[in-house]
């Protein structure tokens, strides 16, 4: 069972819809139980980052989500969820993130003919090896709508990376712990891949 948490952070059912057409049985939770008796849990989610830190301390998510990777269940974070693993963000000074990974999350810059909020498709590059892209070529593309961007401060665990005005650390893998910024759930047959991939592990 695989389950999706809950904390009105939205993005939630497409990510269900694309875990059921694979095959697997989605759970949109809160319920701590039910969250640290998954097989797999995935944090979806859009918005701003202090915001989504407060209703995880609301709900009592917070020392769920870092329960589940203390027991290694494979966890994935997608997007505003992704972001949230790391230690702080530029869109919400002095909150705090779940820390579970070290880098910070910052505004990607103002450009000449590059709007932000980036929305649309990017290829990816990997400058490590990432379970989420076996049998995805290098250069494939995928979906991204966000304002922030990632820089792990260990690059080692960076699997994906695209440009756009800046190196955007694309994806993260450590241990248990895999993230995405862009969306898997809305990136066609390439998102469905990774999807796969990360249920199958």
């Amino acid at each position: 069972m695989v389950a999706i948490i809950d904390y009105d952070a939205g993005n939630i059912r497409s990510v269900e819809k694309a875990v059921c057409y694979l095959g697997k049985e989605a759970v949109v939770t809160s319920d701590r139980n039910t969250i640290l008796s998954a097989d797999r849990v995935i944090l979806p989610g859009v918005g701003a980052f202090g915001d989504a830190m407060q209703r995880l301390h609301a709900r009592g998510l917070v020392e769920v989500i870092r329960q589940v990777a203390e027991r290694e269940t494979p966890f994935l974070g997608i997007c505003l969820g992704l972001q949230l693993l790391f230690e702080k963000s530029e869109e919400s000074v002095g909150v705090s993130g779940l820390g579970l990974l070290k880098g910070e999350i910052r505004r990607l810059p103002d450009i000449p003919g590059l709007k932000v909020p980036h929305i649309g498709w990017n290829s990816l590059k990997y400058p490590n090896p990432g379970r989420l892209f076996s049998g995805i070529p290098e250069d494939s593309y995928v979906y991204f709508v966000h304002s922030y961007y990632l820089q792990a401060r260990d690059e080692a665990i960076v699997t994906a990376t695209t440009e756009y005005g800046t190196l955007v650390h694309a994806s993260v893998e450590r241990g248990n712990l895999f993230a995405c910024q862009f969306h898997p759930e809305k990136s066609s047959e390439t998102g469905l891949t990774i999807l796969q991939n990360f249920l199958s592990i």
